[in-house]
């Protein structure tokens, strides 16, 4: 019965060598899939905005469908939640072409232009930086190149 008691003693928890590996692993690993997991957070938010921007795309032709023109710069993307005052829209839907309207993944609104660079309309993100041009993240992110 004392042996069975002395095994049982030796046994319990783990040796400082067994932790020690066990952390190294686990760096190793970590460094290993850290910067992959990194990378694809930037892919996600401009897959995200690209998404947005075909949503109000949408959102705006169905508004064109119905009132038999786009709203004005001025009047904006606001257009498609709240009715525009003083203009007669007289088909405007009520309840709105959209519930809200959602910042870009940045958390910067989206700009509106019309007329556009394509004869319509520019719905766009500037990005990461939140300003015009810029490269990778920080590139604009508009209806004019959702298939780039």
């Amino acid at each position: 019965m004392d042996s069975s008691i002395n095994r049982f003693q030796r046994q319990q928890g783990f040796t400082l060598l067994e932790i020690i590996v066990v952390v190294a692993i686990i760096a190793i690993l970590a460094a290993y899939i850290a910067p992959k997991v990194a990378g694809r957070v930037d892919d996600a938010r401009v897959s995200k905005a690209k998404s947005d921007i075909r949503v109000l795309e949408s959102s705006l032709e169905l508004y064109k469908l119905d009132n038999f023109s786009y709203p004005s710069s001025d009047q904006g993307l606001e257009a498609l939640i709240n009715k525009p005052g003083g203009a007669e829209l007289k088909n405007w839907r009520k309840g709105g072409y959209i519930k809200k309207l959602s910042k870009d993944p940045w958390g910067n609104d989206y700009q509106y232009q019309l007329p556009g660079s394509n004869g319509e309309f520019d719905i766009f993100s500037l990005g990461a930086d939140a300003a015009v041009g810029g490269s990778d993240e920080a590139a604009d992110i508009g209806n004019w190149n959702l298939d780039a």
